[in-house]
């Protein structure tokens, strides 16, 4: 299987913007349709009561899901889709261009652009997700950074398994699969692919791309719970 399908990363089966990832051959392809999908919906349908000091940019263009809690003097500028019983917490910052699943939490400092969210995503606190894709069920902990911008300024492109890949994409953040587990004020540098279950450890800086079932662990090599140990050190250091 191409090792950037979405089916490595994601089950899909139940989530409701499903659409938004057929007919694309590598994941990270899917973080430059999310602007035109969501300009395929009828968007403003805000089924929860928003306290009155939110600020909601382009209203029109957001729609947010019954059982959602949206705290005060959080900001969420449209066009983004927030899923049900999901929480917006106090000072989140909602930069456009999101579409969260059910059960999503945004929290605290969390600051989110150009990204999807899928099914019990959570961001609690103090993160920065940029150009990304989150997977069901996981967790970023307190400061983890996604970022998304070259310093040199030039499309991103990465390595894998001695071939490489050029995105097109100016900005490209993390593909994190589900179950995943991020500690607390680790980074996760462009273009980084986590497989599913995969575990970082605090304060870590990640790049390139981890294989499903992995453990990274400050100055250890990862290794694969379930199929033995397996050095893929040489993956993370390019």
């Amino acid at each position: 299987m191409n090792p950037f399908d979405v089916k490595k990363f994601f089950t899909l089966d139940n989530y409701e913007h499903l659409k938004i990832f057929k007919n694309f051959k590598n994941v990270y392809e899917v973080i430059s349709n999310i602007d035109s999908y969501l300009k395929s919906l009828s968007l403003g349908k805000i089924e929860v009561e928003i306290p009155k000091n939110v600020h909601l940019e382009n209203i029109e263009q957001i729609s947010i899901g019954k059982g959602t809690s949206v705290e005060p003097f959080s900001y969420i500028k449209g066009p983004c889709i927030i899923g049900k019983n999901s929480q917006i917490r106090h000072g989140a910052y909602i930069r456009g261009n999101v579409i969260t699943g059910h059960n999503a939490i945004i929290g605290h400092s969390t600051e989110i652009k150009n990204s999807i969210l899928l099914d019990n995503a959570s961001l609690a606190h103090f993160a920065y997700v940029g150009d990304s894709i989150i997977g069901n069920n996981v967790n970023l902990g307190a400061g983890v950074k996604c970022a998304n911008f070259r310093l040199d300024k030039k499309n991103i492109s990465f390595f894998h398994l001695g071939k490489i890949y050029k995105t097109n994409l100016k900005k490209l953040g993390a593909i994190i699969g589900d179950n995943s587990q991020i500690g607390c004020n680790s980074v996760l540098n462009p273009a980084t692919f986590l497989g599913k279950n995969v575990i970082i450890y605090s304060c870590l800086n990640i790049g390139n791309y981890i294989t499903e079932d992995s453990i990274v662990k400050p100055g250890a090599l990862p290794f694969v719970k379930t199929k033995g140990i397996k050095n893929v050190f040489d993956e993370i250091k390019k």
